[in-house]
């Protein structure tokens, strides 16, 4: 049986609280444990790619989320470890008015707890799952027209 690419949708996500900042978190328990990843997850059959990264942030962070758009999309793949994703990014923001303004720690057996971090700061943390650092190496910002 031949194996496929995975296809996953990630979240840029932005707050005015937060300015210039992304919210990522360390995974852990499964691919990519101890590295930092924003939210995301799987995308399910039949579902738009906002109604996912809606779905996986307020699964993972129980943050509520406002204009959710298309970022960027990566192709991350990790030979050694049998892991080929196509990773949808999209960017978002909170949506405090309908919900809390900061995150929580919704999946503690996939996450140790989320962070906002600055963008361009050399303090981004390492190391990054892989789609996020793809997404790193090709300079996509996702402080762009935000």
């Amino acid at each position: 049986m031949c194996s496929r690419p995975g296809i996953g949708v990630g979240v840029f996500i932005t707050s005015r609280d937060h300015p210039h900042c992304v919210l990522v978190g360390k995974r852990k328990g499964s691919t990519g444990s101890g590295q930092w990843a924003t939210p995301g997850g799987h995308l399910e059959f039949g579902e738009e790619w906002d109604e996912c990264a809606a779905r996986e942030s307020m699964e993972e962070t129980g943050l509520a989320l406002k204009n959710i758009c298309f970022a960027t999309v990566v192709n991350a793949i990790v030979l050694e470890e049998k892991y080929h994703y196509v990773t949808i990014f999209m960017k978002a923001e909170v949506d405090s008015d309908k919900g809390p303004a900061e995150p929580m720690n919704c999946e503690p057996d996939k996450c140790e707890g989320w962070e906002w971090f600055n963008w361009d700061s050399s303090s981004f943390p390492s190391p990054l799952f892989k789609p996020l650092k793809v997404a790193r190496e090709q300079n996509y910002n996702p402080l762009e027209n935000v």
